[in-house]
């Protein structure tokens, strides 16, 4: 799989479209899920998703086939994620929030309570943009608040911020439906 790979990009890097063809269904289905991830709606989802895939083969010279091409296309599309949504606001995107004297908590236990996927994705998608990047960066993509300070540009403490109200947000949400369950 891996020669298969390295051909398609080849033949990507000289614009040949069976190549781009190839690279778009091997990974659209997880590219276009992470555009579900940050946007609010498909629509905006799959603008993002198409623009992304047109700088994917703009710069498809600049990959040197070192580390996971999946994780450059990843790159990609996050820096065209979070462009997007900076531009959807006229004023500052992340306000800086931090209170020093709040308490993060970085991983909560909690009762394993089952929800569909669907309706967490829906859960996910109703956080307020910054709680919803924050929280996408952290927990799909595995981020540090420092890499994700210096990617949106703003404090760690922000970054911890926006995270702990995420998951306040979605555990309320959560708990909302084991309680209506319940009752």
């Amino acid at each position: 799989m891996k020669d298969e790979l390295e051909k398609y990009i080849k033949l990507c890097m000289k614009n040949d479209r069976e190549g781009q063809l190839k690279i778009y269904q091997l990974f659209s289905p997880v590219l276009y899920g992470i555009c579900l991830k940050y946007m609010k709606n498909e629509d905006d989802a799959k603008d993002v998703f198409q623009e992304a895939f047109v700088i994917v083969f703009q710069k498809i010279n600049q990959y040197k086939f070192e580390g996971s091409f999946e994780g450059w296309l990843k790159r990609i599309f996050i820096n065209k994620l979070i462009e997007t949504l900076n531009k959807k606001k006229k004023e500052s995107f992340f306000l800086d929030v931090f209170d020093p004297d709040t308490d993060f908590i970085e991983e909560e236990e909690l009762e394993a309570i089952p929800i569909e996927q669907e309706k967490l994705l829906e859960y996910i998608r109703d956080l307020p943009d910054q709680y919803r990047t924050v929280f996408n960066l952290y927990v799909f993509e595995k981020m540090k608040h420092k890499e994700i300070a210096e990617l949106l540009k703003i404090s760690e403490g922000t970054s911890k911020s926006n995270l702990n109200r995420a998951k306040h947000i979605l555990q309320k949400r959560i708990l909302s439906i084991k309680n209506f369950k319940t009752a």
